[in-house]
């Protein structure tokens, strides 16, 4: 099928760090919650923006002063299908999407006699949705996909998904204005697709219609079998500026500004966003997997949605280490460590601002557990640096793999750079490493004087 400028396109992804300890253990506590639960309480610096607990009568609608209904086959003036090439007519119908009278929304789609489908989309009246100045933004949905797998889901394509709001009335400006893909399913797959889209259509320095994606099987339970907690985390705290996404509280996907050139991310980014919660029926991601609607496929199966919540943070302080996984690829706060010997974190002047550690000297260490280096091996160790140290005193900064005592399999030599706040980004080349490790960064040095500050590190292939 052939594709067109504009269309907003939630597919074909071809392929954690948190903000909080006590938002990590929120993310820990909603994954694992009854159906019914209510969200999770906002941890200390963070303030609750948005929050819809899907509570009300069975059998009634949404509520409005939140939501609007998407109807029809297209946005009006729009590409046909929703751009995408699937089926179904949206509706606002309760049979379509209505409150279960348990805490939850329902968006079911159903085939009629005739072989036509009716499905649900709604978006958030809100577009204001994004990070404040050098802070954070989370956006996260406790949601379990449709429960159909093989033959039967053919066609299903649940997603939550953000679209920047310049769409909102234009229509025809996607992917510049930016497209992020918190949770996308199809076929009944036991994976879970996040995305980020931006850039021009075809190709572009965002691989459009494809866009920069990643994808990763529901932990524990299958995303069809229970509920799962989607996650975006929007982080403008650090530079690069990010932007992460996790299932139940693990990263498994994250993009970052250095990605694409500045007038790409800036246009993508530079605006607030609107949520939506749709189930498509057909259309090129199924087609993709060599789906596609049939007489096989099983109407009625609901996506079911028990809150949607938005976070915001401003950007101060140190971030703690992350439970689960950490992309070694995202950007990795240095003062998040897990572990350390000699180690200061102190605050820091360098963009974005927050903490680096400091007082760094020969022999000392810190230590980030259960970093995942993925496996397309990692060949560059990047690291933002700052001296102050006198002449003659210079030192190496190394990477160590679950031994700091373990040969070094990337480092490099730093000395004075003009004060111990004067930022500079060193890049090096490192041995070919895949799979999860503990990462040590230890700091080397002929004499006992400090002779470094770390502000962020991070890993490229």
């Amino acid at each position: 099928m052939s594709e067109t400028s504009g269309i907003p396109r939630r597919r074909r992804a071809l392929v954690a760090v948190l903000s909080t300890l006590g938002l990590a253990a929120a993310l820990a506590t909603a994954a694992t919650l009854p159906a019914d639960a209510s969200a999770p309480t906002p941890p200390t610096g963070w303030s609750q923006v948005f929050l819809d607990d899907f509570n009300g009568s069975a059998g009634t609608g949404v509520n409005t002063s939140n939501w609007q209904y998407a109807t029809g086959t297209s946005y009006p003036g729009g590409p046909a299908h929703w751009g995408t090439g699937e089926v179904e007519t949206m509706t606002n119908s309760t049979s379509n999407v209505a409150l279960d009278g348990n805490g939850n929304l329902r968006i079911t789609p159903l085939r009629d006699s005739a072989g036509n489908w009716t499905s649900g989309r709604i978006e958030t009246n809100r577009t204001d949705f994004q990070p404040p100045s050098g802070g954070k933004l989370r956006v996260e949905a406790r949601i379990q996909m449709p429960n159909v797998t093989g033959t039967a889901a053919e066609g299903y394509w649940p997603a939550f998904w953000a679209l920047g709001a310049p769409y909102r009335g234009n229509y025809q400006n996607w992917p510049s204005v930016g497209e992020l893909d918190i949770m996308e399913n199809v076929q009944g797959m036991n994976r879970v697709w996040a995305t980020m889209h931006c850039g021009t259509n075809p190709g572009g320095p965002c691989n459009e219609t494809t866009g920069i994606g990643n994808n990763v099987a529901c932990p524990g339970s299958t995303c069809q079998s229970a509920f799962h907690t989607y996650t975006m985390e929007w982080d403008r705290s650090v530079s690069p500026e990010t932007i992460r996404f996790l299932v139940d509280g693990t990263q498994f996907h994250s993009v970052n500004a250095s990605q694409v050139d500045a007038t790409t991310w800036a246009n993508a980014t530079g605006h607030g966003f609107f949520l939506i919660l749709n189930v498509a029926m057909g259309g090129a991601f199924p087609d993709a997997f060599g789906g596609g609607l049939d007489s096989g496929t099983q109407s009625g199966v609901p996506m079911t949605v028990d809150y949607v919540q938005v976070l915001s943070a401003s950007g101060s302080g140190t971030t703690p280490p992350p439970t689960g996984g950490v992309d070694a690829y995202g950007t990795i706060q240095a003062e998040s460590y897990n572990s350390q010997s000699g180690v200061n974190a102190e605050t820091t002047t360098d963009t974005g601002g927050g903490q680096d550690i400091g007082s760094l000297a020969n022999g000392d260490w810190a230590l980030y557990q259960n970093v995942n280096f993925g496996s397309t091996a990692a060949t560059q160790f990047v690291a933002r640096v700052a001296s102050g140290a006198a002449g003659g005193v210079s030192g190496l900064v190394e990477v160590r793999l679950d031994s700091r005592t373990a040969t070094p399999v990337g480092s490099f030599s730093i000395a004075n750079t003009g004060g111990w706040q004067s930022w500079r980004t060193v890049p090096a080349n490192m041995s070919a490493v895949t799979g999860t490790h503990n990462v040590y960064l230890t700091f080397t040095s002929g004499q006992p004087a400090d002779f470094v500050n770390v502000n962020w590190f991070n890993f490229g292939h």
